[in-house]
């Protein structure tokens, strides 16, 4: 359900529509980190960036200090914009984009109504104690149009699986920049990729260090049995953090969103937006 539900969320962050809408709040629309974290921390109000830094986890504290302003004030860098205003961008980002990408006859379409009725049950099922990003979207009122409801219900379950990611990097005692570390040396993304999060080379380099002494990596910094047994318990505990809201749904109503996501699915992987090398862990066509 990640792999199909991530992708129509993830179109937030790259589709044309959703930078013309950060363009007008007053972002810079060079690159995407600006409108990255102004639309997915709005629903936290106006946090600041240490609790941005926190709630992202993965983030180095000093690139999120450059695009998040401090709270109540501008950094220099970003605008501060209400976040109400934000949040009401976001939507209308989401329904141009969902029109381009999927198609007129598919957001009027039947089974995407019916496909964003089950999401949202699945969503409304996700407990939010602990998890501040889930809890935060959770907060926020439904929208009326299905695709919108369905994109709302992708996010509050993407924030609540994340969260709980989070949690599962927690107790298996990862930091921040040790989770990038070790996520890249199993091979999930090019150090390359992990890199855009901000962490120093030397920062990156001393917490190789600290995996290696820990035997999660080797001398050359490949990852050891012993780290990829710690990487696959983290993916474990996380599965088993994220199955309340379909065991809420359901196998029978998860199997039929399945079915019903696919096309939309493939339209949003097909539509070539999604950078093929992510972080974000979902396939490909």
């Amino acid at each position: 359900m990640w792999h199909l539900l991530e992708p129509l969320h993830a179109l937030l962050y790259y589709a044309p529509e959703a930078f013309d809408e950060a363009a007008a709040l007053g972002y810079d629309t060079a690159e995407r980190w600006p409108s990255y974290f102004a639309w997915r921390s709005a629903p936290l109000g106006a946090p600041g960036p240490a609790r941005v830094a926190s709630a992202f986890y993965s983030f180095s504290p000093a690139m999120v200090a450059r695009y998040v302003p401090g709270a109540g004030e501008g950094s220099g860098e970003v605008p501060a914009a209400d976040p109400a205003a934000v949040l009401a961008a976001r939507l209308r980002a989401v329904d141009r984009t969902y029109r381009t990408v999927l198609g007129e006859d598919t957001v009027k379409s039947p089974e995407l109504a019916e496909a964003a009725a089950l999401a949202r049950r699945a969503a409304e099922a996700a407990g939010t104690e602990g998890r501040p990003l889930a809890a935060a979207n959770a907060a926020l009122p439904w929208p009326e149009a299905p695709h919108l409801v369905l994109w709302q219900a992708a996010t509050i379950l993407r924030e609540h699986r994340g969260d709980g990611h989070l949690a599962a990097l927690l107790v298996a005692g990862l930091d921040p920049v040790e989770a990038l570390v070790s996520f890249a040396a199993i091979g999930a993304a090019p150090e390359s990729v992990f890199e855009s999060r901000g962490w120093s080379a030397a920062e990156w380099a001393a917490a190789r260090e600290r995996l290696t002494a820990r035997g999660v990596l080797d001398a050359d910094g490949a990852v050891t049995d012993e780290g990829r047994a710690l990487r696959a318990e983290v993916e474990l505990r996380t599965d088993e953090l994220a199955a309340a809201p379909w065991a809420a749904l359901g196998p029978e109503d998860t199997a039929r969103l399945a079915e019903l996501l696919g096309g939309p699915w493939l339209s949003a992987i097909g539509s070539g937006l999604l950078p093929a090398d992510n972080t974000l862990g979902i396939g490909k066509v």
